[in-house]
């Protein structure tokens, strides 16, 4: 069974930083494109950071130099360095991988306060 289990949410003053956490069980996380969403209260899901096996990244531009993501094969595990917070960032935060099926964490809430 594929399961990805965030953590590391919370509430942060702007300018602050959080980092996030995606434990990943189930899959063969090493050959797996891992991605971060997050979706703001009345907003859509917004693709926030990807992650390649490669170790390619890409990143939404809102939050390009601000955002770091990373990943650690041997531990199974995505993580999301967030500086430079800002009160827009506010929203859950969700673990995805497309393989072996489409599968979404439970979310972390995030929130920026001004």
């Amino acid at each position: 069974q594929v399961q990805l289990v965030e953590s590391g949410g919370g509430l942060v003053q702007a300018g602050g930083s959080l980092r996030l956490s995606c434990a990943a069980s189930g899959i063969i996380f090493s050959i797996n494109t891992m991605a971060w969403y997050r979706q703001a209260p009345g907003k859509q899901r917004e693709l926030v950071a990807t992650i390649t096996s490669g170790g390619r990244t890409n990143y939404a531009d809102s939050v390009k130099g601000r955002f770091t993501i990373s990943r650690d094969n041997a531990k199974k595990m995505v993580y999301l360095q967030m500086n430079s917070l800002k009160p827009e960032d506010t929203a859950v935060y969700s673990c995805y991988t497309a393989k072996p099926h489409a599968t979404w964490g439970q979310g972390t809430q995030v929130t920026v306060s001004s």
